[in-house]
């Protein structure tokens, strides 16, 4: 079990990275959660932890699970996006199973298959409305 300040560590690590990746600076993030940009200097920092529900928020925006700011076992993944899409073929039931065989394959490969899975899934909901 990790410790409060791995976890802060983390938190502030991949927050670091998610917002370089999206050129997102402290002001803008802010805003977009509806905090004080000092609270999201003490987040970087390691010197707090956001709540649950604005975890979620950070989540939702970024597209990636709430896994990616608080687990380390993604750390395999070096871009936010791949691991947003492995995150989303372990945590989706529907394409869970895909999880293992995707950690391989590139992140185009990934997003193709998630796609694709997705696709045949809203056919057969399609499928079943007609036969209904």
């Amino acid at each position: 079990m990790p410790t409060e300040q791995e976890v802060k560590t983390l938190f502030s690590k991949r927050l670091t990275e998610i917002m370089e990746k999206h050129n997102i600076n402290q002001v803008e993030l802010s805003k977009i959660l509806d905090v004080s940009e000092s609270t999201v200097g003490k987040w970087l920092l390691m010197k707090a932890m956001p709540r649950m529900g604005v975890i979620q928020k950070l989540a939702d925006y970024f597209n990636v699970g709430k896994s990616y700011f608080l687990e380390e076992s993604l750390d395999y993944y070096e871009d936010p996006e791949v691991a947003a899409l492995a995150e989303e073929a372990r945590t989706n039931p529907d394409i869970r199973i895909l999880f293992s065989a995707a950690k391989d394959i590139s992140k185009e490969n990934m997003q193709k298959t998630i796609d694709f899975v997705n696709f045949l899934k809203s056919q057969e909901r399609s499928d079943n409305d007609f036969s209904e």
